[in-house]
């Protein structure tokens, strides 16, 4: 059995390393353009801030590890084709003047991810303007903020903000700027996303809301950032402003692809049964909505390649609906969510209730208790929907507990009657998460 693999992220080398764990005797090759693989994109913006030492550090595995396991690895080379009625893969090695190679397989796996969204505006091909993808992206900017004064971050999603706060310990000023009236649009409510806003801002750094990037402006070098009324004098921008999921290689395929990606099933196949799609390129389904969406996360493609995996390899697996957990560590800051915010709910057209705390993450006695806010989105029956948290330590874990929470359909009620742990120097008492779903559950009784 041949398995062609496209793309050497998350999703494309967990299918790798697992169809070589469930079956001995396949073959199996891995197309990338990069020349370095196995690393986490989610660590780039510490590296940059300084928190982790290089970006040597973030890579797990060499190409040359995966050959001696019995994958191979194709770096630096480019998927150009892909002829399904043949089985075929045509790639070509970049920067060759060399003739495209050819591959024969049995079942392919299109891993091709997303591709950064540059804003149709002026300027953004000048030196000093850098998108966040690679170790490579990464790298420039690292070189290049070094001899830096003034930068400006256009996207105030994770990774903006994140790179944003990297750039900061660097010692430059740094302005972030969104088109949303809030920062975190995707995963936070406003009123969540401003208590993040003041913490950023307590650190120095200038958050422009409401306001489009209309223009970079310089000779060969980014001199000038015009956002709106602002004009700012930058020495490098970054572009923070989302992916699109690359789709091209699945279309040259036949594959069927929709608003949000490359279409799949639960078993991760394709409309050609023997191409399978992971990662960023595909579309998945909301598990609350049950809608189309995207999970542009490392977690959701490592799921998805254990299942494509587990499916070629003759075993039975499904991928599940989508909650989109997420957390993000910002300076000393830890924000989580995971399900609908209230702003999702209400234009899904969901009938909800609010419960809130603000609670300590320790012993209110125990030196070194900080303050963590909790909002709960619940329906009207009390099935919980949604959760977000603010703190400055145990937010992960409390995300991930509503994430099984939401998943299993528990409501509030039963949520107050579950059996916490306790010990003064990790918790309360009665949990934060349990807080906000007893405020819920009180405001439910007001509404019988």
């Amino acid at each position: 059995m041949k398995v062609v693999i496209i793309g050497s992220g998350a999703g494309g080398l967990t299918a790798a390393s697992n169809i070589r764990k469930y079956s001995e005797k396949a073959e199996v090759t891995v197309i990338t353009l990069e020349s370095r693989v196995a690393y986490s994109p989610c660590a780039i913006p510490y590296v940059i801030g300084g928190e982790i030492a290089s970006f040597d550090e973030i890579v797990m595995h060499t190409p040359e590890y995966y050959n001696e396991h019995g994958i191979n690895i194709i770096t630096e080379s480019e998927a150009i084709e892909v002829v399904s009625s043949g089985n075929i893969v045509k790639y070509k090695p970049k920067n060759s003047r060399d003739n495209e190679v050819i591959l024969n397989y049995d079942y392919l796996v299109i891993a091709t991810g997303g591709s950064p969204f540059i804003p149709p505006v002026k300027g953004t091909d000048l030196q000093g303007v850098f998108k966040v993808k690679t170790i490579e992206d990464g790298v420039k900017i690292k070189e290049w903020a070094e001899k830096s004064k003034n930068a400006v971050v256009v996207g105030a999603g994770a990774i903006g903000l994140e790179v944003g706060y990297g750039l900061k310990e660097l010692g430059i000023d740094v302005s972030v700027t969104e088109m949303l009236p809030q920062i975190l649009p995707r995963s936070l409510d406003p009123d969540m996303a401003i208590k993040v806003q003041k913490y950023l801002e307590s650190q120095g750094i200038n958050i422009i809301l409401n306001q489009t990037l209309d223009k970079i402006l310089g000779n060969e070098l980014a001199e000038k950032v015009v956002i709106g009324n602002n004009i700012i004098d930058v020495d490098i921008v970054i572009l923070s402003t989302g992916i699109r999921p690359s789709v091209e290689l699945a279309k040259s395929a036949g594959c069927a692809v929709g608003k949000m990606g490359v279409k799949v099933n639960e078993k991760m196949q394709t409309s050609i049964p023997n191409i399978y799609s992971v990662g960023d390129c595909v579309e998945v389904y909301d598990g609350i909505t049950r809608q189309k969406t995207q999970s542009p996360f490392g977690t959701t493609a490592v799921r998805q390649g254990k299942v494509a995996a587990k499916n070629i390899t003759g075993r039975e697996a499904i991928f599940r609906p989508v909650l989109n957990s997420v957390v993000s560590k910002i300076g000393e800051l830890e924000i989580g969510a995971v399900g609908l915010t209230e702003i999702s709910a209400n234009l899904n057209g969901l009938d909800i209730i609010v419960g809130r705390s603000k609670a300590l993450t320790k012993a209110r006695y125990y030196p070194g208790c900080k303050p963590i806010d909790t909002k709960i989105i619940c329906s009207k029956e009390g099935k919980i929907l949604g959760c977000q948290i603010i703190a400055k330590e145990t937010v992960a874990e409390r995300v991930d507990t509503m994430a099984l929470a939401i998943a299993k359909e528990v409501k509030c009620e039963e949520l107050t009657e579950m059996e916490f742990s306790y010990a003064p120097p990790v918790s309360m008492v009665v949990d934060p998460i349990v807080l906000a779903a007893e405020d819920a559950l009180n405001k439910i009784k007001k509404d019988l």
